[in-house]
This record gives C-alpha cells, sequence and structure tokens, in this order.
C-alpha cells in the first residue's frame, strides 16, 4: 500500500530540508555517514534515491500543531528533533540486533562499522537537543526535558527487549510495557511537542499525547507482525528477522502463553542453541499463528488505534487536521512496512 505519509508533500519537503540541513552540522565523517543512512548517498558518497523512512513520527508533530493552531511550520525543528532522536535509535538497534538490512540496503554498521554506527547515533541524539535549543525561551525548555525523559524510556524499553532474550517466559504485561517504552514513548513525545510548539493548551497537549502514546503501541504491534510474517520486499528487512533473534515480541508472547499444545514445540525451537535455519523459521512462525499470536496482535493493534482517536473527542482540535490524525492512525493498522 502507498504510505498516507505520502501525501503530505510540502510537511515532507519542510521537514526534508530542515533534516538536510541539521545533518551538515555534524562533522564531515558523521555527516557522510548520515547521508548514506538517510538514503541521499550511496556508500560511496554518490547521490542516491533510497528512501529516509516513513516519516510517521516528525509527521505526527506536525499534524499535533496544526490540530491545535491550524499551522505548523513553528514545529519543524521539534519534527526534526524526532526524526534524529528516532533515526539514532534505529542505527544502535541495528548494531545491538546485528541487524544486516534496512530500507532495502545494508544498515549502518554491515557498512562503516560499529564504530562509526555507533559515533553517528551518539551525533544525531545531540543533534536533536541542539536544534531544539536553538528554538529559544521557555518552549525550549520544556521541549528539552520532554525529549530527554523520552530518550530515558527509549533506552529503559531496549534494555528491556534485550533481557528479553535471555528469559524463557515473558508475561504479556511486560511486553507492553517494553512496547510502551521504546516505541509509544517517542510518538507521544512527537505529538506533545507539536501541541507546545502550536501554544496548545495543557488539556489539549495532554489529549495529543494520549493519542501519540496508544498510536505509537498499535503501530510496534503492527510491526511485531511485519517482524514476522512482512514481505521482506516491503519492509526492506530479511523474512523471519524477529523470529531469526528470538525476540520475544507479543505475538510471539501471547503464544507461548495460549495453551494450544504447539506452544510447546515453539519453546522448544526457541530455547534451541544456535541459528534456526529456514525451515525451523518458518516452522516457528506457523507456530505463532497456531497458538493465536498473528490474532492477538491484529486485535491489540485495532483496539489501540480506535482508542487513539477516542482520546482527541472533545480536546478543542480543529476538526479538519483530526480527521488528518485519525487517518493515519488508521493507515497503521493497514501497512505493510
Amino acid at each position: 500500500m502507498t504510505m498516507l505519509t505520502d501525501r503530505y508533500a510540502d510537511e515532507r519537503e519542510a521537514i526534508d530540508t530542515e533534516l538536510r540541513s541539521a545533518v551538515e552540522r555534524l562533522p564531515a565523517e558523521a555527516s557522510r555517514v548520515a547521508a548514506y543512512h538517510f538514503g541521499w548517498t550511496d556508500a560511496a558518497g554518490r547521490p542516491a534515491t533510497g528512501g529516509s523512512g516513513k516519516a510517521v513520527r516528525p509527521l505526527l508533530t506536525l499534524l499535533a500543531a496544526k490540530a491545535v493552531s491550524g499551522g505548523w511550520r513553528s514545529a519543524v525543528p521539534a519534527a526534526v528533533a524526532v526524526e534524529l532522536v528516532h533515526n539514532f535509535s534505529l542505527v544502535h538497534d541495528d548494531i545491538i540486533d546485528r541487524d544486516t538490512m534496512r530500507r532495502h540496503r545494508p544498515t549502518v554498521w554491515k557498512v562503516f562499522g560499529t564504530t562509526d554506527a555507533i559515533l553517528l547515533g551518539d551525533a544525531m541524539h545531540a543533534l536533536a537537543f541542539e536544534l531544539l535549543a536553538g528554538t529559544g525561551g521557555d518552549r525550549a525548555a520544556k521541549a528539552i526535558g520532554q525529549l530527554a525523559s523520552t530518550v530515558r524510556s527509549l533506552i529503559e524499553g531496549q534494555l528491556a527487549d534485550t533481557r528479553f532474550e535471555e528469559r524463557d517466559r515473558i508475561g504479556l504485561a511486560e511486553c507492553t510495557a517494553m512496547s510502551e517504552a521504546k516505541t509509544a514513548s517517542l510518538m507521544g513525545c512527537a505529538t506533545t511537542l507539536g501541541a507546545l510548539y502550536a501554544g496548545g493548551t495543557s488539556s489539549q497537549i495532554a489529549a495529543l499525547r494520549d493519542f501519540g502514546l496508544r498510536l505509537g503501541l498499535a503501530f510496534q504491534h503492527i510491526d511485531d507482525l511485519l517482524g514476522i510474517w512482512g514481505d521482506p520486499d516491503a519492509t526492506g528487512k530479511s523474512v523471519y528477522s524477529d523470529l531469526r533473534n528470538r525476540k520475544k515480541s507479543l505475538p510471539v508472547v501471547a503464544a507461548l502463553a495460549s495453551d494450544r499444545p504447539e506452544a510447546a514445540e515453539l519453546a522448544g525451537l526457541y530455547a534451541r542453541p544456535g541459528p534456526l535455519d529456514e525451515i525451523e523459521l518458518r516452522r516457528a512462525a506457523e507456530l505463532v499463528e497456531a497458538c493465536g499470536g498473528r490474532s492477538a496482535g491484529e486485535v491489540a493493534a485495532a483496539t489501540l488505534t480506535a482508542s487513539a482517536s477516542a482520546a482527541l473527542v472533545d480536546a478543542g482540535l480543529r476538526e479538519e487536521a483530526v480527521a488528518e490524525l485519525n487517518e493515519l492512525a488508521m493507515s497503521t493498522v493497514g501497512r505493510t512496512r
């Protein structure tokens, strides 16, 4: 499917322009690696046409601002700061997970080495705060505090995710809390910053933050499904990538917690030492589905998307922008990448 974000040409152009300008402020070597990561160049530095991602998070920032005031340009630096933090986490996550493909091309660490990838992530993290600081005033101080708190949540979620790989059993509540920290927190931050930079009231900021958090959790549930059953040609990742890494994602956790006899076979595959071969990976995917893991993820995502839309009711927001946010939320449930 065509991503809904592709329709917002003006907003995406503003995000891209600001992002490129920000990346040019990095040290030359970090800027060169960042240009590859965002798909602007190939590994040799030649111009390329690779995509830089779906831009869901920065677009949420701009649409949240639009929902408050009708305009969005004042929130562009905040949107780019959110995108930089998101990409800092992606570059580091790829190292942690040893993922070799992202956005249909080799990951940064695979091309430039682990050291350059770590340093690029650090540089993008610092640059995000520099952008917010440059906006000045009380807004900047509040935004920096919000983003800093979100980065701590991201790290907490990543730590939980890696620890889950060492444990045989994970509760559904634990899995949800990990996803809230690792993914939902940044989407909640994105909508919070948009409302803040548009001059939103405390109730408007709270409503948009709630929307972002719920949508972020739904987004993670869909990502978990794509991590098992996604088409590599669409996702840009290897087939069965989450199963290959023994991820305790919601579909897997739900399947392992079921009372189906197939759950024991799935647990045995996950506990097996060494990498799983293609036949075992395919069997693991079949077992997760047979135990209800796939349907659990689909139902959770749909329920959260509906509750995200409900969070915007009676918040005193502009109807046109609320409709756009709701449409973006609905597109999340049906996305294939």
